[in-house]
């Protein structure tokens, strides 16, 4: 868990944030990652810089938020366990939820809320009909670095009320022509466990000033069922095979940048396995055998792209324009399931159907950013954002419609100034959303009464606020912030929309669609000495009109309720030795909300937006030259929520008991290539994954297991 700028740049922690932003605050440097160990001085922390928290290059300690920089490392590192991105998420960021597992990641909250993932910018998430199947959409090869914003933000579009992940891809860095080639393989030492990957990637710089520069890769990796700690077989809902396909290719022109990137990336669920229900009253999981599903096997389609033009100069600031579109492909496992059956077609309790989601998005975002504006040390931003996203669900095996098409359009422009004098940095911005949400006529499912729905056209204004401050004291190690941010995103449309089971309705008149305005508040100090370093913040978000899910039956409903979320996150960091380095997290999260519109914030947050307490201990030994060994261990603490609490008849109780997982990792740079063994829950430790333990609408279908002790050994040449 580092922070990190790009490649071969100096690194060192942001002096405020949260957890993870210093959790690691000291990588290794190339030469370090290599094996030996790194015993430079640090660079200033001006010189470490991010995107994602600004719409330009800001260094991390004028920053007033909690913002965590995974580095190029922590990913190679994490991959030779887990190529699990959500894996490498939980594990890294102070509020992210524990990773399922699985091809779906509802649950996978950050800070009990939705985050707003991106690609290089692109937006990946589907906020108006979100089925958390956002959570693949590239190879970790291609990733030069993943930024964080946790807490509610505005300032990269619609969806961040949670926070932001950003992940930014890779680019040549070295003028000439490079050619890396990868192979892993994993095994957990059974049969149907094993697992392989390969990939190939070209770089080539030119070495002329006004050069081109191109990257390429293509990969793919398959991954059998495997086995939980007991030696039974794991559920199917999870990844068997995956690819990748990504190309970047840019040129400069003087102070002018013209790139274009485009992605590829397919996931496949199981069609040769089927699930064997569980037992949750008897604690028994569920688990798969060989055999053929009456249905099509899940998989995620994701096609993202960008044309991006940036000039260093014009007018004297910093000018870039980015044209973005993403297409998104999700299908689902079928069965009889309840909601889809129909007279008209089937008798009732025989009809096989399965959902689809699809969103089509397209937009651009600007920005152009000039320093010194008028007065020294003041920086102007502005810039405009425009989105056009059409999401829609369907039933694949009968080609009806679940949810209809929502054409959703936003336009925002925005400004921030930002004032630097001395020790202190202040910030303030504005976003100004507009934005529609507009739906054809529709009939609903026969299960919610074949209703005829008018339809029309819902606008939304919200003024989006932000302000902050950082001060830093002096050369004395220690520094602090306070900001106060808002999120903006629209509610689950799509859930709303298919569950009207009111005769007369029309799209005009339901109240649940007005958007979901999240306000973060947040205070945090930290220090940093010689050889060690801590950060702490506390912040408390609400939202008065949250968006809250309800499942009945394994189908969810959206309730309009406030929403509050407290918490508290610590990181500490001690090299007592130059190889080695000692890391600690602590994130603790408390979310309420309302049975009901108008009634008090009685119920605690469920599974599906919020994660336990959660400590994760670190170590990393640079042990001999070009040797290296990583162990992290993650306590998720046990949890009981809303005892005794029901929805009409169905219970919220949810309870938790809590799990320990350690990995191991280890590197060799060797004469013929970096060779690397990673070990994935290294006492082979039975457990229950946090999600399917606690949601309280969870069945004896969805009662999975996490994985067994995994050996995966690894290969990685350049040339």
């Amino acid at each position: 868990m580092s922070r990190s700028l790009r490649a071969r740049r100096p690194r060192r922690a942001m002096p405020v944030c949260c957890l993870n932003a210093v959790l690691a605050a000291l990588p290794l440097s190339a030469a370090a990652a290599d094996g030996a160990p790194d015993t430079r001085a640090q660079a200033p922390a001006s010189e470490v810089v991010v995107v994602t928290a600004t719409r330009g290059s800001k260094a991390l300690d004028k920053i007033p938020g909690a913002v965590s920089v995974i580095s190029r490392s922590d990913i190679d590192t994490q991959g030779l366990v887990s190529e699990d991105p959500s894996a490498l998420l939980s594990l890294q960021v102070p509020g992210y939820a524990p990773a399922r597992q699985k091809l779906t990641n509802f649950g996978e909250g950050l800070r009990g809320r939705n985050a707003l993932l991106l690609l290089d910018g692109i937006p990946q998430t589907n906020p108006l009909r979100f089925g958390g199947r956002e959570g693949y959409f590239a190879d970790p090869m291609i990733v030069e670095r993943i930024e964080v914003v946790s807490g509610a933000s505005a300032v990269q579009g619609m969806g961040a009320t949670g926070g932001i992940v950003n992940t930014i891809t890779r680019r040549p860095t070295e003028v000439g022509t490079r050619q890396t080639v990868e192979l892993k393989y994993g095994t957990q030492a059974h049969a149907d466990t094993q697992s392989w990957k390969t990939g190939y990637m070209v770089e080539h710089k030119s070495a002329e000033v006004d050069g081109w520069d191109l990257l390429a890769y293509v990969g793919l990796r398959s991954q059998d069922v495997g086995i939980d700690g007991a030696g039974r077989y794991l559920a199917t809902e999870s990844l068997h095979r995956a690819g990748d396909a990504f190309v970047k290719i840019g040129r400069d022109f003087g102070d002018q940048r013209l790139q274009l990137m485009v992605n590829r990336f397919d996931a496949d669920g199981f069609d040769d396995w089927v699930d064997v229900p569980g037992d949750r009253d008897a604690g028994r999981p569920t688990t798969s055998r060989p055999g053929t599903p009456a249905w099509d096997a899940p998989r995620n389609r994701v096609r993202s792209a960008s044309l991006e033009w940036s000039h260093a100069d014009l007018g004297g600031g910093y000018a870039s324009a980015q044209l973005f579109k993403q297409d998104f492909e999700a299908l689902y496992s079928g069965g009889v399931i309840s909601t889809f059956q129909d007279a008209a077609i089937a008798p009732v309790g025989t009809l096989v159907d399965q959902s689809q989601i699809e969103a089509d998005k397209w937009g651009l975002r600007t920005s152009w950013v000039r320093p010194d504006a008028g007065i020294a040390g003041l920086e102007f931003t502005a810039g405009v954002d425009l989105l056009h996203d059409t999401s829609s669900q369907r039933l694949t095996q009968t080609g009806r419609t679940w949810v209809p098409p929502l054409r959703y359009e936003s336009l925002a422009p925005f400004t921030q100034l930002e004032y630097t004098r001395g020790n202190l940095t202040l910030r303030g911005g504005l976003r100004d959303e507009r934005n529609s949400l507009d739906v054809a006529d529709y009939r609903t499912l026969a299960f919610y009464g074949n209703r005829a729905v008018e339809g029309g056209k819902r606008d939304a204004h919200e003024l989006v606020k932000s302000l902050g401050g950082v001060w830093r004291f002096d050369d004395s190690g220690w520094s602090a912030f306070a900001s106060y941010n808002e999120g903006f995103g629209p509610p689950d449309a799509g859930l709303i929309l298919r569950a009207v089971k009111t005769a007369g309705q029309s799209v005009d008149k339901l109240v649940d669609l007005q958007p979901v305005v999240t306000r973060n508040r947040e205070v945090g100090v930290s220090w940093r000495g010689a050889t060690a370093n801590f950060s702490a913040s506390v912040y408390r978000s609400r939202s008065d009109l949250g968006s809250q899910i309800i499942v009945v039956n394994g189908i969810g409903s959206v309730q309009r309720v406030p929403i509050e979320v407290k918490g508290f996150e610590f990181a500490g960091q001690w090299r007592p030795l130059p190889a080695l380095r000692l890391d600690a997290t602590y994130a603790r999260t408390r979310g309420r909300t309302a049975a009901a519109a108008g009634e008090p914030l009685d119920l605690d947050l469920g599974a599906r937006s919020q994660g336990p307490d959660k400590l994760v201990l670190g170590g990393q030994w640079a042990f001999a030259p070009a040797w290296r060994a990583q162990l992290n261990v993650a306590r998720w603490f046990s949890r009981d929520a809303n005892e005794g609490k029901f929805s009409g008849s169905t219970s919220l109780e949810e309870h938790f008991e809590g799990y320990t997982v350690a990995d191991l990792a280890l590197r060799w740079a060797s004469p013929w290539g970096e060779l690397g063994a990673g070990i994935e829950n290294l006492f082979d430790r039975r457990y229950i994954t946090y999600y399917s333990q606690s949601h309280y609408a969870g069945t004896d279908d969805d009662y999975y297991a996490g994985r067994g002790r995994t050996l995966t050994m690894s290969w990685r040449r350049s040339f």
